[in-house]
């Protein structure tokens, strides 16, 4: 992997990493609009990381941690660039990262329709917990 950085985002990223995500990231959230991404970089600046090439986003993780639970979202590679190591540099920075807090144990949440990246959550060394259900209440209209 040449000249690959991994850096958090700042405030700056925001329009980048939206537009990135319309083209790179799979399924959508109710936090994908310019208030929920700069709500996430104030109040956790360390949490959205992006991966650089010459300068020129290839790659997003969110490694959020609520003091309790390691959670990751938002794994994304540019399609054309996918299979060369990016998102497993970002995996790795997010783990990392999670460490450093004194996370424990970390969690993903993957579409079930998305089996590309199933594929990669499973050769990064995740794994479904079927006994478990996710259960979502939007808090706004």
């Amino acid at each position: 992997m040449t000249d690959l950085r991994i850096r958090a985002a700042v405030p700056a990223d925001v329009d980048t990493v939206l537009a990135f995500w319309r083209t790179a990231a799979e399924g959508t959230s109710i936090s994908d609009d310019r208030a929920g991404v700069e709500r996430l970089v104030a109040r956790d600046p360390e949490a959205l990381l992006l991966a650089e090439r010459d300068g020129e986003l290839v790659g997003t993780a969110i490694a959020g941690f609520d003091g309790w639970r390691c959670h990751l979202y938002r794994l994304a590679v540019r399609p054309g660039l996918r299979r060369q190591g990016i998102g497993s540099a970002l995996l790795t920075a997010a783990e990392e990262r999670f460490a450093r807090l004194g996370g424990r144990r970390a969690d993903a949440m993957v579409l079930v329709r998305n089996e590309t990246a199933q594929h990669a959550w499973r050769a990064a060394g995740y794994g479904p917990e079927e006994h478990w259900r996710r259960w979502v209440k939007p808090l706004t209209d």
